[in-house]
């Protein structure tokens, strides 16, 4: 390509870059970071097809002030870590709404099997939670404490490994996402099944409201947390698989940010819920109004923060 007809295709797009360097302090990282890959492309090919040429000096000057001003060091601010959580998650399960749907959905189609496998064959409990976990808890439910698996630890070590422990399923759903999608469809089915056939079990054994207020009491945020990691990979693996307008490692790379943004947001929901879990869900002779209101209360707060805020956020930032 003769070097006239380079600058021609590519004026118009330079001269845009260049608006935004002059209000680049109000300027989205990702914008930046997308255009300095652009421009630097643009740099090499110029070095390796016009040499010396008034164009390559040109684009060198536009990638140096760029590169500057993205390493450039900044003072962290606390309050770029509350917009984090503020607007960036929100905005993100916005743009991911319908991978939270398909999420939810095969989760709930998971718990349902597991259910419905579990009321059909008596055997299947035991393949899922294991031998030794059904004869400790009906020896539990002998004794008239069904929950005493939740009392056997003390309160700290059982925080560390649990949270610890839910963390690590949430990111491992959404690391499964690089299997386009199909690993983490995987990790939500098998933790859907193990959910539905351990609540059965329960609800067996005469102990559905028992059981409910015990282990929906930290399982409201931890379960939720869990199908959110899962919309998390599912929007990686589509990034994959369906690129749209963008090609594939572009698509991808912009699908495994949101990814990331959405799994990181769940940790703070993994810490609280292992915090119940620890200190709170032992207490099975606390009122039961208590339990259930904060059952209510961990709900109300996964509807809000990841369904009614994001979209009237939105809106809110299209008025404006």
């Amino acid at each position: 390509m003769k070097e006239a007809v380079f600058i021609y295709l590519n004026k118009e797009k330079w001269k845009g870059y260049e608006e935004c360097l002059r209000n680049i302090r109000q300027q989205s990282p990702d914008i930046l970071a997308d255009i300095y890959i652009d421009v630097t492309n643009d740099l090499s090919y110029a070095h390796t097809h016009y040499p010396g040429s008034k164009i390559a000096v040109y684009l060198n000057g536009l990638s140096s002030r760029l590169h500057q001003f993205i390493n450039e060091k900044k003072k962290w601010r606390f309050s770029q870590l509350i917009n984090f959580w503020k607007t960036d998650v929100p905005v993100v399960m916005y743009e991911c709404r319908k991978e939270l749907l398909y999420s939810f959905l095969i989760f709930l189609l998971a718990v349902a099997i597991g259910a419905l496998s579990a009321a059909n064959d008596d055997s299947y409990v035991r393949l899922v939670l294991g031998d030794f976990y059904v004869e400790m808890t009906l020896r539990n439910i002998e004794k008239n404490d069904p929950m005493a698996v939740y009392k056997q630890m003390d309160q700290e070590n059982m925080f560390w490994m649990i949270t610890w422990n839910n963390i690590f399923v949430s990111f491992k759903a959404f690391i499964a996402g690089l299997f386009t999608s199909l690993g983490t469809i995987y990790i939500l089915f098998i933790n859907g099944t193990m959910i539905g056939s351990f609540q059965y079990f329960f609800i067996e054994q005469g102990l559905l409201w028992e059981s409910f207020l015990a282990i929906w009491l930290h399982g409201t945020l931890e379960i939720s947390a869990i199908v959110i990691a899962g919309c998390a990979g599912i929007t990686m693996g589509n990034g994959w698989l369906f690129p749209g307008t963008y090609s594939r490692f572009e698509s991808f790379k912009r699908s495994a940010r949101k990814g990331t943004m959405i799994v990181v947001g769940t940790v703070p929901v993994f810490i609280v819920a292992g915090f119940i879990e620890s200190y709170l869900t032992r207490l099975t002779d606390a009122p039961n109004i208590l339990r259930l209101a904060l059952i209510l209360l961990s709900l109300a707060f996964i509807l809000f923060y990841y369904v009614i805020y994001p979209k009237k956020l939105v809106k809110e930032t299209e008025i404006n």
